[in-house]
Protein backbone atom coordinates (compact mmCIF):
# COMPACT_ATOMS: atom_id res chain seq x y z
CA UNK A 1 0.00 0.00 0.00
CA UNK A 2 1.28 3.56 -0.60
CA UNK A 3 2.54 5.07 2.20
CA UNK A 4 0.62 8.98 1.93
CA UNK A 5 1.75 11.64 0.68
CA UNK A 6 5.78 11.16 1.29
CA UNK A 7 7.72 14.45 -0.64
CA UNK A 8 9.39 13.23 -3.36
CA UNK A 9 12.59 14.20 -2.32
CA UNK A 10 12.74 12.04 0.15
CA UNK A 11 11.18 8.99 -1.59
CA UNK A 12 14.37 9.50 -4.02
CA UNK A 13 16.68 9.57 -0.83
CA UNK A 14 14.67 6.72 0.81
CA UNK A 15 15.52 4.60 -2.84
CA UNK A 16 18.87 5.58 -3.18
CA UNK A 17 19.52 4.49 0.11
CA UNK A 18 18.30 0.97 -0.06
CA UNK A 19 19.96 0.78 -3.05
CA UNK A 20 23.49 1.32 -2.04
CA UNK A 21 22.68 -1.17 1.50
CA UNK A 22 21.77 -3.97 -1.31
CA UNK A 23 24.77 -3.57 -3.35
CA UNK A 24 27.42 -3.05 -0.31
CA UNK A 25 25.52 -6.24 1.23
CA UNK A 26 26.64 -8.04 -1.61
CA UNK A 27 23.46 -8.65 -3.10
CA UNK A 28 23.76 -9.26 -7.12
CA UNK A 29 23.14 -6.28 -9.02
CA UNK A 30 19.93 -7.15 -11.37
CA UNK A 31 18.32 -8.22 -7.87
CA UNK A 32 19.10 -4.90 -5.96
CA UNK A 33 17.73 -2.64 -8.91
CA UNK A 34 14.37 -4.63 -9.12
CA UNK A 35 14.13 -4.77 -5.41
CA UNK A 36 14.34 -1.32 -5.47
CA UNK A 37 12.07 -0.78 -8.40
CA UNK A 38 9.25 -3.60 -6.44
CA UNK A 39 9.91 -0.95 -3.40
CA UNK A 40 9.50 2.22 -5.11
CA UNK A 41 6.12 0.84 -6.81
CA UNK A 42 4.77 -1.27 -3.50
CA UNK A 43 4.71 1.42 -1.10
CA UNK A 44 5.17 5.14 -3.11
CA UNK A 45 2.66 4.59 -5.85
CA UNK A 46 -0.87 2.83 -6.28
CA UNK A 47 0.76 0.70 -9.15
CA UNK A 48 0.83 -2.78 -8.87
CA UNK A 49 4.90 -4.00 -8.30
CA UNK A 50 4.22 -7.79 -9.78
CA UNK A 51 2.47 -7.15 -13.61
CA UNK A 52 5.03 -4.48 -13.59
CA UNK A 53 7.88 -6.76 -12.74
CA UNK A 54 6.70 -9.11 -15.41
CA UNK A 55 6.12 -6.66 -18.06
CA UNK A 56 8.99 -5.03 -17.74
CA UNK A 57 11.31 -8.26 -17.49
CA UNK A 58 10.00 -9.14 -20.79
CA UNK A 59 10.26 -6.25 -22.56
CA UNK A 60 13.71 -5.49 -21.54
CA UNK A 61 14.64 -8.05 -23.35
CA UNK A 62 12.44 -8.89 -26.05
CA UNK A 63 13.73 -7.18 -28.38
CA UNK A 64 15.52 -8.05 -32.12
CA UNK A 65 17.88 -5.07 -31.95
CA UNK A 66 19.31 -6.61 -28.21
CA UNK A 67 19.58 -9.91 -29.91
CA UNK A 68 23.20 -8.36 -32.02
CA UNK A 69 24.74 -8.19 -27.94
CA UNK A 70 25.36 -12.05 -27.42
CA UNK A 71 25.89 -12.57 -30.38
CA UNK A 72 28.89 -9.64 -30.23
CA UNK A 73 29.83 -10.93 -26.82
CA UNK A 74 30.77 -14.35 -28.64
CA UNK A 75 32.27 -12.71 -31.35
CA UNK A 76 34.88 -11.50 -28.63
CA UNK A 77 34.58 -15.06 -26.77
CA UNK A 78 35.71 -16.46 -30.16
CA UNK A 79 38.81 -14.01 -30.54
CA UNK A 80 40.04 -14.20 -27.06
CA UNK A 81 39.84 -17.71 -26.61
CA UNK A 82 41.78 -18.12 -30.03
CA UNK A 83 45.42 -17.19 -30.83
CA UNK A 84 43.88 -14.08 -32.52
CA UNK A 85 43.88 -11.32 -30.01
CA UNK A 86 47.30 -12.74 -28.88
CA UNK A 87 48.44 -12.37 -33.21
CA UNK A 88 46.33 -8.92 -33.57
CA UNK A 89 48.56 -6.87 -30.47
CA UNK A 90 51.78 -8.62 -32.13
CA UNK A 91 51.01 -7.12 -35.24
CA UNK A 92 49.97 -3.30 -33.60
CA UNK A 93 52.93 -3.50 -30.96
CA UNK A 94 55.78 -2.32 -33.30
CA UNK A 95 53.95 0.44 -35.02
CA UNK A 96 52.70 1.59 -31.27
CA UNK A 97 56.06 1.76 -29.62
CA UNK A 98 56.54 5.24 -30.09
CA UNK A 99 53.62 6.52 -28.26
CA UNK A 100 53.92 7.02 -24.62
CA UNK A 101 51.06 4.60 -23.64
CA UNK A 102 52.15 1.56 -26.28
CA UNK A 103 49.28 -0.69 -26.57
CA UNK A 104 46.94 0.55 -23.92
CA UNK A 105 45.97 2.96 -27.06
CA UNK A 106 44.45 0.00 -28.45
CA UNK A 107 41.36 0.12 -25.86
CA UNK A 108 40.49 3.75 -27.17
CA UNK A 109 40.78 2.46 -31.22
CA UNK A 110 39.04 -1.08 -30.74
CA UNK A 111 36.43 0.77 -28.56
CA UNK A 112 35.93 3.62 -31.23
CA UNK A 113 35.88 1.01 -34.49
CA UNK A 114 33.32 -1.38 -32.39
CA UNK A 115 31.19 1.07 -31.35
CA UNK A 116 30.57 1.24 -34.58
CA UNK A 117 29.18 -1.60 -35.41
CA UNK A 118 27.55 -2.50 -31.79
CA UNK A 119 25.76 0.45 -31.11
CA UNK A 120 26.05 -0.74 -27.61
CA UNK A 121 27.79 0.40 -24.46
CA UNK A 122 27.55 -2.54 -22.82
CA UNK A 123 28.24 -4.80 -26.17
CA UNK A 124 31.57 -2.83 -26.70
CA UNK A 125 32.39 -2.92 -23.14
CA UNK A 126 32.25 -6.95 -23.03
CA UNK A 127 33.47 -7.10 -26.32
CA UNK A 128 36.60 -5.27 -26.26
CA UNK A 129 37.45 -6.28 -22.44
CA UNK A 130 37.22 -10.05 -22.90
CA UNK A 131 39.90 -9.78 -26.22
CA UNK A 132 42.51 -6.54 -24.62
CA UNK A 133 42.13 -7.01 -21.16
CA UNK A 134 44.28 -9.76 -20.66
CA UNK A 135 46.74 -9.62 -22.82
CA UNK A 136 47.76 -5.98 -21.75
CA UNK A 137 47.83 -7.44 -18.14
CA UNK A 138 49.89 -10.43 -19.38
CA UNK A 139 52.55 -8.03 -21.18
CA UNK A 140 52.43 -6.37 -17.95
CA UNK A 141 49.88 -3.15 -18.34
CA UNK A 142 48.76 -1.33 -15.58
CA UNK A 143 45.44 -2.99 -14.54
CA UNK A 144 44.24 0.07 -12.88
CA UNK A 145 44.87 2.22 -16.03
CA UNK A 146 43.19 -0.25 -18.25
CA UNK A 147 40.43 -1.21 -16.34
CA UNK A 148 39.48 3.17 -16.39
CA UNK A 149 40.26 3.08 -20.12
CA UNK A 150 37.87 0.25 -21.05
CA UNK A 151 34.90 1.34 -18.69
CA UNK A 152 35.00 4.87 -20.10
CA UNK A 153 36.04 3.88 -23.96
CA UNK A 154 33.27 1.58 -24.17
CA UNK A 155 30.77 4.15 -23.74
CA UNK A 156 31.64 5.26 -27.38
CA UNK A 157 28.97 2.27 -28.62
CA UNK A 158 26.54 4.93 -27.91
CA UNK A 159 28.55 7.82 -29.16
CA UNK A 160 29.64 6.86 -32.38
CA UNK A 161 26.33 5.76 -34.77
CA UNK A 162 24.79 3.59 -35.19
CA UNK A 163 23.34 4.30 -31.36
CA UNK A 164 20.07 2.71 -30.02
CA UNK A 165 20.08 6.03 -27.84
CA UNK A 166 20.51 8.32 -30.50
CA UNK A 167 17.61 6.31 -32.02
CA UNK A 168 15.27 6.93 -28.89
CA UNK A 169 16.16 10.62 -28.72
CA UNK A 170 15.47 11.16 -32.18
CA UNK A 171 11.74 9.69 -31.86
CA UNK A 172 11.42 11.82 -28.28
CA UNK A 173 12.55 15.02 -30.51
CA UNK A 174 10.58 14.06 -33.62
CA UNK A 175 14.23 14.92 -35.10
CA UNK A 176 15.91 13.48 -38.01
CA UNK A 177 17.84 10.10 -36.96
CA UNK A 178 20.21 10.56 -39.69
CA UNK A 179 21.35 14.28 -38.88
CA UNK A 180 21.82 12.92 -35.02
CA UNK A 181 23.73 9.84 -36.30
CA UNK A 182 25.82 12.24 -38.33
CA UNK A 183 26.73 14.68 -35.72
CA UNK A 184 28.39 11.76 -33.30
CA UNK A 185 30.91 11.46 -35.84
CA UNK A 186 32.81 14.46 -34.55
CA UNK A 187 32.50 14.58 -31.15
CA UNK A 188 33.01 10.81 -31.17
CA UNK A 189 36.83 11.47 -32.88
CA UNK A 190 36.78 13.99 -30.37
CA UNK A 191 36.25 11.85 -27.40
CA UNK A 192 38.62 8.79 -28.22
CA UNK A 193 41.67 11.93 -29.01
CA UNK A 194 40.60 13.36 -25.52
CA UNK A 195 41.15 9.30 -23.95
CA UNK A 196 44.56 8.72 -26.08
CA UNK A 197 45.46 12.31 -24.63
CA UNK A 198 45.39 11.32 -21.22
CA UNK A 199 47.09 8.42 -21.74
CA UNK A 200 49.87 10.10 -22.85
CA UNK A 201 50.09 12.14 -20.62
CA UNK A 202 50.12 8.66 -17.94
CA UNK A 203 52.43 7.26 -19.18
CA UNK A 204 54.93 9.86 -19.67
CA UNK A 205 54.28 10.51 -16.09
CA UNK A 206 54.26 6.71 -14.89
CA UNK A 207 56.70 5.08 -17.02
CA UNK A 208 57.39 2.82 -14.43
CA UNK A 209 53.62 1.19 -14.76
CA UNK A 210 53.56 0.52 -18.46
CA UNK A 211 56.13 -2.49 -19.63
CA UNK A 212 59.61 -1.76 -21.26
CA UNK A 213 59.74 -0.77 -24.90
CA UNK A 214 59.93 -3.70 -27.43
CA UNK A 215 63.36 -3.67 -29.71
CA UNK A 216 63.05 -1.05 -32.74
CA UNK A 217 62.34 -3.07 -36.04
CA UNK A 218 63.04 -1.76 -39.64
CA UNK A 219 59.71 -1.15 -41.47
CA UNK A 220 60.15 -4.32 -43.45
CA UNK A 221 59.75 -6.32 -39.76
CA UNK A 222 56.86 -4.24 -39.00
CA UNK A 223 55.18 -4.92 -42.07
CA UNK A 224 55.77 -8.45 -41.77
CA UNK A 225 54.32 -8.16 -38.25
CA UNK A 226 51.25 -6.34 -39.57
CA UNK A 227 50.43 -9.71 -41.51
CA UNK A 228 48.92 -10.88 -37.76
CA UNK A 229 46.49 -7.85 -38.29
CA UNK A 230 44.79 -8.38 -41.76
CA UNK A 231 42.72 -11.27 -40.31
CA UNK A 232 41.03 -9.18 -37.53
CA UNK A 233 41.06 -5.92 -39.90
CA UNK A 234 39.02 -8.01 -42.85
CA UNK A 235 36.06 -9.21 -39.84
CA UNK A 236 35.90 -5.50 -38.81
CA UNK A 237 35.77 -4.15 -42.22
CA UNK A 238 33.16 -6.95 -43.45
CA UNK A 239 30.75 -5.93 -40.42
CA UNK A 240 31.22 -2.04 -41.03
CA UNK A 241 30.68 -2.54 -44.74
CA UNK A 242 27.63 -4.68 -44.37
CA UNK A 243 26.39 -2.52 -41.74
CA UNK A 244 26.74 1.35 -43.95
CA UNK A 245 25.88 -0.38 -47.06
CA UNK A 246 22.54 -1.55 -46.07
CA UNK A 247 22.64 -5.54 -46.64
CA UNK A 248 22.23 -5.91 -43.11
CA UNK A 249 20.87 -4.57 -39.59
CA UNK A 250 22.99 -3.98 -36.58
CA UNK A 251 22.23 -7.41 -35.20
CA UNK A 252 22.64 -9.46 -38.87
CA UNK A 253 26.37 -7.55 -38.29
CA UNK A 254 26.44 -9.57 -35.20
CA UNK A 255 25.90 -12.43 -36.82
CA UNK A 256 28.57 -12.27 -39.65
CA UNK A 257 31.04 -10.84 -36.93
CA UNK A 258 30.56 -14.28 -35.40
CA UNK A 259 30.66 -16.32 -38.49
CA UNK A 260 34.34 -14.26 -39.33
CA UNK A 261 35.43 -14.80 -36.01
CA UNK A 262 34.77 -18.59 -36.28
CA UNK A 263 36.14 -18.73 -40.01
CA UNK A 264 39.17 -17.00 -39.11
CA UNK A 265 39.90 -19.16 -36.14
CA UNK A 266 39.20 -22.27 -38.33
CA UNK A 267 41.88 -21.42 -41.19
CA UNK A 268 44.16 -20.40 -38.88
CA UNK A 269 44.24 -23.71 -37.18
CA UNK A 270 43.26 -22.45 -33.25
CA UNK A 271 39.81 -23.26 -33.24
CA UNK A 272 38.76 -26.32 -31.38
CA UNK A 273 36.18 -28.28 -30.57
CA UNK A 274 36.93 -26.98 -26.71
CA UNK A 275 37.60 -23.63 -27.48
CA UNK A 276 34.42 -23.30 -29.70
CA UNK A 277 32.24 -24.82 -26.72
CA UNK A 278 34.33 -22.25 -24.39
CA UNK A 279 33.35 -19.18 -26.33
CA UNK A 280 29.76 -20.14 -26.22
CA UNK A 281 29.04 -20.80 -22.86
CA UNK A 282 31.32 -17.98 -21.96
CA UNK A 283 29.13 -15.49 -24.23
CA UNK A 284 25.75 -17.28 -22.60
CA UNK A 285 27.06 -16.49 -19.06
CA UNK A 286 28.01 -12.37 -20.04
CA UNK A 287 25.30 -12.03 -22.45
CA UNK A 288 22.91 -13.23 -19.09
CA UNK A 289 24.63 -11.20 -16.97
CA UNK A 290 24.19 -8.29 -18.82
CA UNK A 291 20.56 -9.17 -19.52
CA UNK A 292 19.74 -9.84 -16.08
CA UNK A 293 21.15 -6.34 -15.03
CA UNK A 294 19.10 -5.11 -18.01
CA UNK A 295 15.79 -6.19 -16.85
CA UNK A 296 16.63 -4.94 -13.29
CA UNK A 297 17.55 -1.38 -14.70
CA UNK A 298 13.97 -1.59 -16.64
CA UNK A 299 12.05 -1.74 -14.12
CA UNK A 300 13.90 0.20 -11.68
CA UNK A 301 13.05 2.99 -14.40
CA UNK A 302 9.61 2.20 -14.91
CA UNK A 303 9.47 2.25 -10.66
CA UNK A 304 11.03 5.99 -11.04
CA UNK A 305 8.51 6.80 -13.67
CA UNK A 306 5.22 6.16 -11.93
CA UNK A 307 6.82 7.99 -8.55
CA UNK A 308 7.29 10.65 -11.09
CA UNK A 309 10.52 11.83 -9.58
CA UNK A 310 12.24 12.40 -12.82
CA UNK A 311 9.12 14.93 -14.19
CA UNK A 312 9.78 16.84 -10.30
CA UNK A 313 12.93 17.32 -11.09
CA UNK A 314 12.85 18.43 -14.49
CA UNK A 315 9.76 20.94 -13.69
CA UNK A 316 11.96 22.32 -11.05
CA UNK A 317 14.49 23.13 -12.70
CA UNK A 318 12.15 24.82 -15.33
CA UNK A 319 10.87 26.70 -12.74
CA UNK A 320 14.42 28.41 -12.07
CA UNK A 321 14.13 30.78 -15.28
CA UNK A 322 17.45 30.24 -15.96
CA UNK A 323 19.52 32.12 -18.47
CA UNK A 324 20.64 29.60 -21.72
CA UNK A 325 24.02 28.66 -20.18
CA UNK A 326 22.80 28.22 -16.60
CA UNK A 327 20.34 26.12 -17.93
CA UNK A 328 22.90 23.66 -19.89
CA UNK A 329 24.92 23.91 -16.42
CA UNK A 330 21.65 22.84 -14.35
CA UNK A 331 20.88 19.82 -17.06
CA UNK A 332 24.28 18.72 -16.78
CA UNK A 333 23.41 18.06 -12.80
CA UNK A 334 20.21 17.26 -13.31
CA UNK A 335 21.05 14.25 -16.10
CA UNK A 336 24.01 13.51 -14.21
CA UNK A 337 22.06 12.85 -10.87
CA UNK A 338 19.54 10.51 -12.90
CA UNK A 339 22.07 8.59 -14.24
CA UNK A 340 23.43 7.30 -10.51
CA UNK A 341 19.99 5.60 -10.66
CA UNK A 342 18.30 5.00 -14.32
CA UNK A 343 20.00 3.88 -17.79
CA UNK A 344 20.69 6.46 -20.62
CA UNK A 345 17.17 5.26 -22.57
CA UNK A 346 15.09 5.33 -19.34
CA UNK A 347 16.55 9.45 -18.58
CA UNK A 348 16.06 10.36 -22.32
CA UNK A 349 12.26 8.90 -22.21
CA UNK A 350 10.79 9.66 -18.84
CA UNK A 351 12.43 13.64 -19.52
CA UNK A 352 11.93 14.76 -23.02
CA UNK A 353 8.47 15.73 -22.85
CA UNK A 354 9.58 18.35 -20.00
CA UNK A 355 13.14 19.18 -21.11
CA UNK A 356 12.74 19.40 -25.21
CA UNK A 357 10.37 22.75 -25.17
CA UNK A 358 13.14 24.54 -22.46
CA UNK A 359 15.72 23.73 -24.81
CA UNK A 360 13.69 24.91 -27.86
CA UNK A 361 12.75 28.00 -25.76
CA UNK A 362 16.21 28.50 -24.93
CA UNK A 363 17.72 28.58 -28.49
CA UNK A 364 19.68 25.78 -28.84
CA UNK A 365 19.56 23.24 -32.04
CA UNK A 366 18.18 19.99 -31.18
CA UNK A 367 20.28 17.59 -32.67
CA UNK A 368 23.31 19.81 -30.85
CA UNK A 369 21.29 18.43 -27.54
CA UNK A 370 20.44 15.45 -28.60
CA UNK A 371 24.43 14.94 -28.66
CA UNK A 372 24.84 16.75 -25.66
CA UNK A 373 22.41 13.98 -23.79
CA UNK A 374 24.30 11.14 -25.45
CA UNK A 375 27.26 12.76 -23.81
CA UNK A 376 25.80 12.99 -20.01
CA UNK A 377 24.35 9.56 -21.13
CA UNK A 378 27.86 8.22 -21.70
CA UNK A 379 28.85 9.95 -17.77
CA UNK A 380 25.73 8.05 -16.08
CA UNK A 381 27.27 4.81 -17.51
CA UNK A 382 30.04 5.03 -15.49
CA UNK A 383 28.77 7.00 -12.39
CA UNK A 384 28.18 4.47 -9.40
CA UNK A 385 25.77 2.99 -7.96
CA UNK A 386 23.95 2.50 -11.39
CA UNK A 387 26.80 2.41 -13.75
CA UNK A 388 26.23 -0.29 -16.29
CA UNK A 389 29.71 -0.63 -17.99
CA UNK A 390 30.77 -0.83 -14.39
CA UNK A 391 28.69 -3.73 -13.48
CA UNK A 392 29.93 -5.24 -16.86
CA UNK A 393 33.37 -5.10 -16.04
CA UNK A 394 32.45 -5.86 -12.38
CA UNK A 395 31.38 -8.93 -13.62
CA UNK A 396 34.10 -10.37 -15.77
CA UNK A 397 36.78 -9.27 -13.65
CA UNK A 398 35.60 -9.71 -10.09
CA UNK A 399 36.75 -6.50 -9.35
CA UNK A 400 34.72 -4.25 -7.20
CA UNK A 401 32.91 -1.59 -9.09
CA UNK A 402 33.43 0.72 -6.85
CA UNK A 403 37.46 0.17 -7.43
CA UNK A 404 36.52 -0.15 -11.27
CA UNK A 405 34.76 3.41 -10.83
CA UNK A 406 37.95 5.33 -9.25
CA UNK A 407 39.82 3.92 -11.61
CA UNK A 408 37.86 5.96 -14.46
CA UNK A 409 38.16 9.00 -12.80
CA UNK A 410 40.57 10.74 -15.27
CA UNK A 411 38.54 9.62 -18.11
CA UNK A 412 35.79 10.87 -16.61
CA UNK A 413 36.95 14.46 -16.42
CA UNK A 414 38.04 13.66 -20.26
CA UNK A 415 34.15 13.33 -20.92
CA UNK A 416 33.47 16.61 -18.80
CA UNK A 417 36.06 18.30 -20.74
CA UNK A 418 34.26 16.77 -24.22
CA UNK A 419 30.87 18.07 -23.09
CA UNK A 420 32.52 21.63 -22.22
CA UNK A 421 33.83 21.79 -25.95
CA UNK A 422 30.55 20.79 -27.57
CA UNK A 423 29.20 23.47 -25.54
CA UNK A 424 31.68 25.95 -26.14
CA UNK A 425 31.92 25.19 -29.79
CA UNK A 426 28.68 23.71 -31.14
CA UNK A 427 29.87 23.54 -34.85
CA UNK A 428 32.08 20.12 -33.34
CA UNK A 429 28.45 18.86 -33.85
CA UNK A 430 26.42 20.52 -36.20
CA UNK A 431 28.88 21.16 -38.84
CA UNK A 432 28.73 17.67 -40.28
CA UNK A 433 25.37 17.48 -40.81
CA UNK A 434 24.57 20.81 -42.05
CA UNK A 435 27.33 20.35 -44.76
CA UNK A 436 26.26 16.61 -45.66
CA UNK A 437 22.71 16.88 -45.60
CA UNK A 438 22.54 21.30 -45.69
CA UNK A 439 20.64 23.34 -43.04
CA UNK A 440 16.92 22.59 -44.40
Amino acid sequence: MPLGHIPLPEIAALLLLLMLMLLAGGVWIGITLAAVGWVGLAFFTASPPGPNLFTSFWGSNNSWTLAALPLFVWMGEILFRTRLSEQMFAGLAPWLNWLPGRLMHVNILGCGIFGSVSGSSAATCATVSKVALPELLRRGYDEKTALGSLATSGTLGILIPPSITMVVYAVAADASIIRIFLAGFLPGLLLMLLFSGYIVVWAIRHPELQPPAEPDMSLYERVKAARHLVPVTLLIVLVVWVLISGVATATECAAYGVLGSLAIAWTSGSLTRRNFLDSLMGATRVSCMIMFILAGASYLSLAMGFTGIPRALAEWVDSLGLSPYALIAALTVFYVVLGTALDGISMIVLTSTIVLPMVQKAGFDVIWFGIFVVLLVEIAEVTPPVGFNLFVLQNMTGKDSNLIAKASIPFFVMLVVCIALVTLFPEIVTWLPDYVMGKS
